[in-house]
């Protein structure tokens, strides 16, 4: 399990700045749509960010060893990880991880 949770901690910022480059770009879309106005744009881009900004917290603050495989449960309902990503863990925890999915 020592080995899964290193995957775990050098891969958890590659999987969140990954997140949130995905984001920023479908922020910055939804900034200069010609279709609302500057207002509605921003309003929407705020709430956005707050959704955000709580996937984050709820996948990422706190992690530790013995709620490992419960951050990354969350991290791929959020989509903010794929089955792929889980390639690097050992096949004992991704055999659980594919169980509870």
């Amino acid at each position: 399990m020592e080995k899964d949770w290193k995957h775990f901690s050098t891969q958890a910022p590659i999987w969140r700045e990954r997140f949130l480059a995905a984001r920023n770009a479908e922020l910055a879309k939804q900034l200069v749509d010609a279709a609302r106005t500057p207002t509605e744009c921003f309003w929407d881009v705020e709430e956005q960010i707050r959704k955000n900004a709580r996937t984050l917290r709820d996948c990422l603050d706190g992690h530790s060893r013995s709620r490992m495989i419960e951050h990354l449960l969350r991290m791929l309902a959020q989509n903010m990880i794929t089955a792929d990503d889980l390639s690097g863990f050992s096949p004992e925890l991704q055999e659980r991880l594919r169980i509870v999915l």
